[in-house]
């Protein structure tokens, strides 16, 4: 573990928004605690990191690879329409990815996500549900650590 790595804390509002799922090799895998869409979110565990650039370019191909990875992932997992895939840091300035997948039926189709509706939080047992479609995850190239 590196001293970047060592220094690492999520943004508050990524505490306070998102379920820890478990760690890939660079990132973080978080889940937004909004049950409409499987919205998700990878964050590099570097320390004061803003913008990709600011990663060096082997853990920029290493995002690039996770996110490719999970869109996949959860394009089957969930039957997506469309994966939308976006780093934007205007309200949360740690560099972060959000790995949506949307359907025409999801509540915000075919516009952005945010703010169109209230969130609706993860029941437990929709958390489960959840949980267990990713322990594909496990099987993946990709090392990844869930998090109970």
């Amino acid at each position: 573990m590196d001293e970047l790595e060592l220094e690492f804390e999520l943004d508050p509002r990524l505490v306070t928004d998102t379920i820890a799922i478990g760690d890939f090799p660079l990132c973080r895998l978080l889940l937004m605690n909004d049950s409409q869409y499987p919205w998700f979110i990878l964050v590099p565990r570097r320390a004061g990191v803003t913008e990709l650039y600011h990663l060096p370019a082997n853990e920029q191909q290493q995002l690039i690879h996770e996110a490719s990875e999970l869109s996949e992932t959860l394009a089957d997992l969930f039957q997506a329409r469309k994966m939308n895939v976006a780093t934007l840091g205007n309200m949360v300035p740690q560099l972060h990815m959000h790995v949506i997948a949307r359907k025409e039926s999801d509540p915000a189709w075919p516009g952005p996500v945010w703010g169109k509706v209230p969130a609706v939080p993860y029941a437990p047992e929709e958390l489960a549900r959840v949980r267990s479609k990713l322990e594909v995850l496990l099987d993946g190239e990709l090392a990844f650590e869930p998090h109970d």
